[in-house]
């Protein structure tokens, strides 16, 4: 898969919904069920982050679901592209870029979210053919504001923010010419994954659908 194909398809997941929940499972036997609650609420992009001992399994449990597209993020190794794409993921999410990372994704093909958090890491993966990137961690690294900043000199790439936001904060995100979503946690928090609340985690997902971008 070459990088300019892989930011075709990262768009096209990016387009399904303005919001791909951030989620750390810690239970494979409930990712059907979050799944599941998620895309009835209008999230079918969900990204299962190698986080856990479970994650690869949660993985392929998720990708049973009809209407989900399952990703697997923090991806840091060939040996993580491999075993994301053998579960199921059809894409993937990094918090920054390697050589040998992303030679594994084109490799397995397997789209990437590549992120960067400085012009200068944004121009190395644009100037590799990758120009729909993630930008991380996007509260830490000033935000809004910072990314709008991006948006004048390099007008080439989209971006999905990830990192500290919060509905609240996604529309600010949501309104820049450069971002095409954002990724975030609340829409599905770990008490309500715990309780199993799966009517209230479909309400917060209806919630995060109905943003405008």
């Amino acid at each position: 898969m070459t990088p300019e194909h892989a930011s075709e398809l990262s768009a096209q997941v990016c387009g399904l919904a303005p919001v791909i929940p951030v989620l750390v499972i810690d239970d494979a036997s409930i990712a059907a069920d979050l799944a599941a609650a998620l895309i009835a609420g209008g999230l079918p992009a969900l990204e299962v982050t190698l986080r856990t001992p479970c994650a690869l399994e949660a993985i392929a449990e998720m990708a049973k679901v009809p209407g989900g597209v399952v990703g697997a993020g923090t991806l840091l190794t060939e040996k993580d592209v491999e075993a994301a794409k053998k579960a199921g993921a059809t894409f993937g999410v990094s918090p920054g870029s390697t050589s040998r990372l992303l030679d594994a994704c084109e490799a397995n093909d397997l789209p990437m979210l590549a992120g960067a958090a400085t012009p200068t890491e944004a121009m190395a993966l644009l100037e590799r053919g990758y120009s729909v990137q993630k930008f991380f961690p996007a509260e830490s690294n000033g935000g809004a504001p910072a990314l709008k900043s991006f948006a004048s000199p390099l007008p080439q790439i989209k971006f999905c923010p990830t990192g500290g936001i919060s509905l609240k904060l996604a529309t600010d995100y949501l309104s820049l010419p450069n971002v095409l979503c954002v990724g975030g946690s609340w829409v599905a928090p770990a008490t309500l994954v715990k309780a199993r609340d799966w009517a209230a985690i479909t309400a917060l997902a209806v919630e995060a659908a109905a943003l405008k971008r």
